[in-house]
């Protein structure tokens, strides 16, 4: 029987749907949007009447819905539509691993609320460009841009944290902990940078490498490509006559034949290649050295155990923080998300403080 907690998602689902549909500009894809928030009130009544509860008990959307909202008003709502689409792939794997524990049958329904989007997308009358353009969003703009804003923080927090209770341990809170901290928090924030441009970069000539490699086979051998186009299309279930008939049509457009050639047979999207690497990098800079700045904020006033102890309560709140943002994506209790990683992030700073002090100890003596 359904819980609260799965009559709270659905509730949630329901709301952020209808306000992807209020801002969406097409018209299209706003109406697949208001289908997807009916579908999600149905599922949401359906489980509120097992339950044996009645209607005027509906919960409200949650405060982590309207801050996903908040969300979507500030940046767009392309982000509130990638976290709303890896929290519904995290239900569906949730479901699925839980019926093989318990050795349930897989009906295939585990997966509908994945699936339901698709359905829907093939039914309407979306051109392709839009298509394209939605799958884009939807995969690598939203929950991942705000992930990656979370970890970042959480990196140059930790990290940073810890290295300063390292030397505070030492040195008693003196001055050289505002140094450490200080050359810490540039170091971390321009390797990160360094690392993201390296990856990004790297990927971008990868896939344009093998990219050109796919022109050059299409132009030298139209006829391999062209079996290739065939088999692409028997692969998704279409009749082999029809298959070739669609296959000889596309070759003699060679731009498309080599879009859909790098998408299927490589699996590459040339939206994403379209990414600048430095941006991407001032992006990890800035990201790293937000969270980096919090524990080393107070010896810039203060020194000694006063300094030590607002650095530990300072850092404290911002892991808290960082825990209760990370929700947004698990739909996890902020309290439970929140002190966990309060728990964790201080546990790291006690083990360098503590051996701070023994190396601060053992070199006074």
């Amino acid at each position: 029987m359904p819980d609260l907690k799965s009559i709270q998602t659905e509730v949630d689902a329901c709301y952020l749907y209808s306000k992807l549909a209020e801002n969406e500009e097409d018209k299209n894809v706003a109406d697949i949007f208001q289908q997807m928030s009916d579908i999600e009130k149905k599922h949401a009544e359906a489980f509120l009447k097992k339950t044996n509860l009645p209607a005027d008990k509906m919960p409200s959307p949650s405060f982590r819905a309207r801050t996903l909202n908040r969300i979507g008003k500030i940046f767009g709502y392309d982000y509130v539509l990638g976290v709303l689409m890896d929290t519904e792939k995290s239900l569906s794997n949730s479901i699925l691993i839980a019926k093989k524990k318990t050795n349930q049958p897989l009906t295939g329904s585990e997966v509908n609320h994945v699936k339901v989007l698709r359905n829907i997308i093939e039914q309407s009358q979306v051109s392709g460009s839009t298509i394209a353009r939605f799958e884009s969003r939807h995969k690598s703009v939203g929950g991942n841009a705000l992930r990656a804003a979370v970890l970042g923080g959480n990196d140059g927090l930790v990290s940073n944290f810890s290295l300063v209770m390292g030397v505070a341990g030492a040195t008693q809170g003196g001055n050289g902990v505002l140094l450490a901290g200080l050359a810490g928090l540039l170091a971390g924030a321009l390797s990160m940078a360094l690392g993201e441009w390296i990856s990004v970069k790297s990927s971008q000539e990868l896939y344009e490498n093998q990219m050109a490699i796919e022109m050059e086979e299409l132009e030298t051998s139209p006829e391999n490509e062209l079996k290739e186009l065939e088999l692409i299309y028997k692969a998704k279930g279409i009749p082999s006559e029809q298959a070739s008939k669609m296959a000889a049509a596309i070759i003699n457009n060679k731009e498309h034949a080599h879009e859909l050639l790098v998408k299927e047979e490589l699996g590459i999207n040339a939206e994403e290649l379209k990414g600048s690497a430095f941006e991407a990098a001032l992006y990890s800079f800035f990201l790293f050295a937000i969270g980096a700045i919090i524990p080393v904020f107070p010896f810039m006033f203060l020194s000694g155990n006063k300094a030590i102890l607002l650095s530990a309560a300072a850092s404290a709140a911002g892991l808290f923080i960082i825990g209760a943002a990370i929700t947004l994506f698990t739909g996890r209790s902020i309290w439970f998300s929140g002190f966990r990683q309060v728990i964790f992030g201080l546990a790291a700073a006690a083990i360098t403080f503590g051996i701070g002090r023994l190396i601060g100890v053992s070199v006074a003596g």
